[in-house]
C-alpha cells in the first residue's frame, strides 16, 4: 500500500472515530487476527476480543466531549496519531486522556496497534 493510500486510510479512520463511529470503524479497518494493546499490558488478540474490549471501555463513557487528532504520521506500512479524549465517565468524572497510537498495517488493514499514554494523567479535576 502506498504511502497516500495509507495516508488516505488512517484520515478516513480518525474521521470514522471523531464522527463516534468506533465499531464501525473496528470492522472496516482491523484485520480480524489483529493484536491491540495499551501500553506494557498484555495485549489483546483478534478482532472480536478487541471488539469487545472497546465495548467495555465505552460502557464506562456516560458522555463525549471530543476526539482531537494533534499529529499524525504515515511511515512503511505503518501510521502513528497522536490524540486527546475528552469525556465524562459515568461516575460523572471528567476525564482527559492524551495518547499516541502506533499502527502497522498490511492489505489496508491495522494488523497491530498499540497505544501509548501515561495512566497517571488520565482524570481531570
Amino acid at each position: 500500500m502506498s504511502a497516500t493510500n495509507l495516508s488516505q486510510r488512517l484520515q478516513v479512520l480518525l474521521s470514522s472515530i471523531q464522527q463516534g463511529k468506533i465499531m464501525e470503524a473496528m470492522n472496516e479497518f482491523y484485520d480480524v487476527d489483529t493484536v491491540m494493546q495499551d501500553n506494557a499490558n498484555p495485549p489483546t488478540e483478534g478482532l472480536a476480543a478487541n471488539i469487545e474490549r472497546e465495548k467495555q471501555f465505552l460502557k464506562g463513557v456516560k458522555e463525549w466531549k471530543g476526539f482531537h487528532v494533534t499529529a499524525s504520521g504515515v511511515g512503511d506500512n505503518a501510521t502513528f496519531y497522536e490524540c486527546v479524549m475528552e469525556f465524562i465517565a459515568t461516575n460523572g468524572q471528567p476525564v482527559r486522556l492524551e495518547q499516541v497510537s502506533v499502527a502497522k498495517w498490511k492489505n489496508g488493514k491495522i494488523v497491530h496497534e498499540r497505544f501509548y499514554y501515561d495512566t497517571g494523567k488520565r482524570t481531570s479535576q
